[in-house]
């Protein structure tokens, strides 16, 4: 088919307002240890509804990494994780020597089956990491039940999260940290970045020093410059000005981005909610505030294996299609070498992997990019069948 148009499957969202202010932090003499991280620390916690700390780091895996980090685990310990889920959700567990512990998700969120976690619970887990998939909020208050029975630290991977909120509370301040990550196709922008969140000033206090070396002093705070003391190990996980002041802008326009993204998610939704042996992965608790990442449909029944063939009729049509996520982590190669791999301990998360396709519904579209979305998924499947 001939292209009528092209619709990608994510854009970010730069003004001239977000170049301009870029800009301005270029002219001047500090690039990194500046205001701008201070100003977007305190603006995103403003948005958070000024509840917690926010500590503004190199990406969303340096906020998880530092996590884990400031928790001191290691080898010997286990950390619940979901399988299905970007692997940096795992690979920062992993990295500190700790041992992740799968679990499989549930078919209508793509969320950790909080019912499974339980059994998976050993004398040597230290914590749970968990993911709000695709910007879905986890039930937080039966996993934190459950969190508090068993005395473990609870890390939220929020990636893809910014805008959602479980009982009117932003997910982030739920357990230990919350995880941000301002990729560029995400919720906003810095360019690349991330945002450590935490309702714990002793955690916060910790991680702040943690992402810059260990070091003592900030410059503003040294009277001799230059001079500073290291009283911890720490890491290198600092933004840059010239990415904070992008995400300030950014920031500034999330009320808009979450709107934008409602209208467009709730419409395509209305438009491909008829079709026969097709599931929408969407929020489905009553205190739950979906973000609208995207919208992913699970291929059922005879569609099931029509996905390749129905991703590659979409792309001819221009519309651009992704995969959250193209294998259940405990499937990676990595990850199988490592500790094995039993297919039948996951097989939600299987059937998302290989049977979901990912729409878009970004702020770069508009009302008629869903009705073309929705026109031509309709008329695909029909195609397909």
């Amino acid at each position: 088919m001939i292209k009528d148009r092209v619709i990608p499957f994510g854009r970010p969202w730069v003004t001239e307002e977000d170049r301009q202010a870029v800009m301005e932090v270029l002219k001047g003499d500090v690039l990194t240890h500046g205001p701008q991280c201070k100003s977007f620390e305190e603006e995103f916690s403003g948005f958070m509804k000024g509840e917690g700390h926010s500590i503004s780091v190199s990406s969303g895996m340096a906020a998880l990494h530092l996590s884990y980090f400031q928790m001191g685990i290691g080898k010997g310990d286990e950390v619940i994780v979901p399988a299905m889920t970007h692997t940096a959700t795992v690979h920062a567990v992993e990295v500190m020597g700790a041992r992740p512990i799968f679990v499989d998700c549930e078919l209508k969120t793509g969320n950790i089956d909080i019912n499974q976690i339980e059994n998976r619970i050993s004398p040597h887990t230290k914590a749970i990491g968990l993911v709000h998939f695709l910007g879905i909020p986890c039930q937080m208050d039966q996993l934190m039940d459950l969190a508090g029975k068993y005395k473990l630290k609870v890390v939220e991977d929020c990636a893809l999260a910014i805008g959602s909120r479980f009982a009117g509370k932003h997910v982030g301040l739920f357990g230990e940290s919350g995880c941000f990550s301002f990729y560029p196709i995400k919720q906003m922008t810095t360019g690349e970045g991330g945002m450590f969140v935490t309702a714990h000033s002793s955690v916060a206090q910790k991680v702040h020093k943690a992402r810059a070396f260990g070091v003592d002093r900030s410059f503003s705070e040294r009277s001799i410059p230059g001079m500073y003391d290291v009283k911890s190990l720490g890491l290198n996980y600092r933004m840059s000005d010239i990415n904070a002041t992008l995400g300030r802008c950014q920031l500034r326009r999330m009320y808009d981005i979450f709107n934008r993204r409602k209208e467009n998610f709730e419409y395509l939704k209305s438009k491909l909610s008829g079709i026969e042996d097709l599931s929408i992965l969407d929020a489905n608790h009553p205190k739950a505030t979906n973000s609208y990442y995207c919208l992913s449909v699970v291929l059922l029944g005879k569609l099931g294996d029509k996905r390749d063939e129905l991703v590659a009729k979409l792309k001819a049509s221009g519309i651009g299609t992704s995969i959250y996520y193209p294998q259940p982590v405990p499937r990676f190669t990595y990850y199988k070498d490592k500790y094995g791999y039993n297919e039948k301990e996951y097989p939600n998360a299987v059937l998302i992997s290989d049977r979901s396709i990912a729409l878009p519904v970004g702020p770069h579209l508009k009302k008629d990019d869903m009705e073309y979305i929705g026109d031509r998924f309709q008329q695909i499947v029909k195609e397909v069948l």
